[in-house]
């Protein structure tokens, strides 16, 4: 199994994912992000790697990655922070990008890089789901590594099986049919989405993401699901701290509503 499978084969409710972008605020804050979040208590951490043209992003994850480019973040800077970060730590980690990223790397070699330096998952929406059940899915399976499809409010109930058959680790369920950091509450049109996507009792554990940014939304979307996954949020928390690790803290107790104490 990889760290992902044994985190929900331990724990199948309120999971918290942060999603941070790498190499922002600053291209060396990447470690102490990771095992900070770890230590205040997130279940998993949502890495993305900086991309110059991301079509799921909102303003605000857009401006952390132009940030982290312009700090000179490049996929092999990352790849060897992940590495290091993996001596200290085996908090699942699961990378969000886009295919082209992938593309230039190399698919093979791609894959291959992310299951030697510790990488359990990938995110990658522009990835269409019928060339990855042809000609990547055995890739990835080979180097030990899920692939998390998303779903989204219009999402046909069809193609929902479809993109849970190929993913594995998690589902990630769009909240909103919008870009990251838009929605401010979850509407009772989002719950009744949620209720939908809870009774098809898909094969995989459910995380719901885009929207989710304090513990009234964050505890609404584990009724529904596994657990929730946070990032524009934590990207707006650490944008401007002065102290990185207090700020983390100090967010995820928020989230949990709970006082966290390192």
């Amino acid at each position: 199994m990889t760290r992902i499978e044994e985190l929900f084969s331990k724990k199948n409710k309120n999971i918290c994912n942060i999603y941070f972008t790498a190499g922002f605020p600053k291209l060396i804050d990447t470690e102490k992000i990771i095992l900070t979040l770890e230590e205040a208590g997130a279940d998993m951490i949502e890495i993305g790697m900086p991309y110059s043209d991301p079509l799921a992003d909102g303003e605000t994850i857009q401006q952390s990655g132009s940030i982290a480019i312009a700090n000179g973040m490049t996929l092999q800077i990352l790849f060897e922070q992940i590495e290091g970060v993996r001596k200290k730590s085996e908090i699942p980690l699961v990378m969000m990008g886009y295919f082209n990223q992938v593309i230039q790397y190399g698919e093979e070699a791609f894959f291959q890089k992310c299951r030697e330096v510790g990488i359990d998952g990938l995110i990658l929406p522009d990835l269409p789901a019928a060339i990855y059940e042809s000609d990547y899915q055995q890739m990835m399976k080979n180097n030990n590594l899920n692939n998390i499809f998303l779903i989204t409010p219009q999402t046909s109930d069809e193609r929902i099986v479809y993109l849970d058959s190929l993913s594995s680790g998690f589902v990630y369920m769009v909240a909103d049919a919008s870009v990251t950091g838009k929605q401010k509450n979850i509407s009772n049109h989002q719950i009744a989405y949620f209720e939908r996507i809870e009774k098809m009792n898909l094969t995989n554990p459910r995380l719901i993401g885009f929207g989710i940014a304090d513990y009234k939304s964050f505890s609404t979307a584990c009724k529904y699901s596994n657990g929730a996954i946070i990032g524009s949020a934590f990207i707006r928390a650490i944008e401007e701290s002065n102290d990185l690790e207090a700020t983390i803290i100090d967010f995820i107790g928020m989230i949990k509503n709970e006082k966290i104490e390192i």
